[in-house]
């Protein structure tokens, strides 16, 4: 047994890092089980759809309108006391949700409301959780240790957990909400038990900050390629992805339980990818990991919007979550190398108004195109403008593979 954990986790990456890795799987395991039962929650209180959007739109909203400030706060105070008191106070929030629920006080507006402040303390909690890595493993373990982290979210949050919080809203509509409580105040425990190197820093105003962010991205050939590429594409998969509700159940006549299966087919490929990261990278650069995992997305689009057979698709889905997973690993793995520790928060930031500008974009897109000219449109689409942005970006990869941390200064 002991053999195994060292292969798994190795004492080399220590004891924090191994308590870093319980709190995020645990964590990981609450926010699974709300992902499933989140929406069944809002759709047993009201029919209306525009309601039932309303609570995913309050989920996205939160990342572009707090990122760049929970990025610069990173960066400035305690990174630990933040997780920490962030997701205490995620816990308070779950159980005085679940008390509503179970005492028939529960209201739409209550949920969504909920449902946008957990988004918003998220957004801090996940920013600062990607800054604590980097200062408790050396920069050769990093990929080794961001795998271990997305085996956990993998395993957990998108396989296990999302079943059993549906299973549990069955049972009564608070439990789901309970045991999320529970985990996440058992994760920021743990979290407390990590002990980090001195990193509080003295700040300017928070708008220099935020300014010197953007400036070391632009600056910086890898990241602003990473940062570009993220937003880009994610304009594309958006509006792919925006639709695949309809392109399961309509094109593919997959039906409610079939879409289910979708999501969990894409993690089995993740998990694929994430177990054999190790073996990948040490036979392919980094740049190369980045140039296959671009052309696998194009054609994945490509494939999508050509088969109308259920076997092919999931067959693609499988080959899409490996391609995800090993592409969110990398991208991870260069910003920790590169970025040096006191702009992390703010890098993060940055990158995650990327991705999830990215998405906001690509969604409005796929929602017109398959309004107006059908269900598969936004996967030509996305074919099309991955493509082009491949071509276009193709020598600019070549930044990627860089192996030197960037100056710690930014002027």
């Amino acid at each position: 047994m002991r053999a195994i954990v060292e292969r798994a986790l190795p004492a080399r990456l220590g004891t924090s890092f191994r308590w870093l890795l319980a709190s995020s799987w645990i964590s990981n395991a609450g926010d699974g089980i709300a992902m499933a039962a989140g929406p069944l929650l809002v759709a047993s209180l009201t029919r209306n759809a525009f309601l039932i959007a309303s609570a995913a739109t309050l989920q996205w909203l939160p990342p572009l309108l707090f990122a760049l400030v929970a990025g610069t706060l990173s960066d400035r105070i305690n990174r630990k006391l933040i997780v920490v008191t962030v997701d205490s106070l995620r816990a308070v929030m779950l159980a005085v949700l679940s008390i509503s629920i179970a005492t028939g006080t529960v209201s739409v507006a209550l949920v969504l409301g909920t449902l946008f402040a957990l988004s918003t303390a998220e957004v801090f909690a996940d920013n600062t959780t990607a800054t604590l890595l980097p200062m408790l493993v050396r920069r050769d373990d990093l990929a080794l240790a961001n795998s271990r982290l997305q085996v956990g979210f993998i395993t957990v949050n998108q396989l296990a957990a999302p079943p059993i919080g549906a299973a549990l809203f069955t049972v009564g509509a608070a439990w789901p909400f309970a045991a999320q409580a529970v985990l996440v105040g058992f994760g920021a425990l743990l979290v407390a038990r990590i002990v980090l190197p001195k990193h509080e820093r003295e700040g300017s105003a928070v708008w220099h900050d935020v300014v010197e962010g953007f400036r070391f991205v632009r600056r910086h050939a890898a990241v602003r390629t990473l940062v570009l590429t993220i937003f880009i594409f994610n304009i594309t998969f958006g509006a792919a992805w925006s639709v695949l509700v309809l392109y399961a159940t309509r094109r593919l006549g997959l039906g409610a339980v079939g879409f289910g299966l979708v999501t969990t087919v894409s993690a089995l490929g993740g998990l694929a990818g994430t177990l054999s990261y190790g073996w990948i990278t040490r036979r392919v650069s980094l740049g190369d990991i980045m140039r296959i995992g671009l052309i696998i997305e194009t054609f994945t689009h490509l494939a999508l919007a050509l088969t109308t057979q259920p076997v092919v698709a999931l067959s693609i889905f499988f080959v899409f979550g490996a391609h995800a997973f090993v592409w969110g690993t990398t991208s991870i793995t260069i910003r920790q190398r590169a970025v040096p520790t006191m702009l992390q928060g703010r890098v993060t930031s940055v990158y995650a108004v990327g991705v999830f500008g990215g998405l906001v974009i690509g969604s409005g897109f796929g929602g017109v195109l398959a309004d107006h000219l059908g269900i598969t449109a936004p996967f030509w689409f996305a074919f099309a403008g991955s493509a082009v942005f491949v071509v276009l970006i193709w020598r600019q990869l070549t930044h990627i593979a860089h192996d030197e941390p960037a100056p710690a200064a930014v002027s």
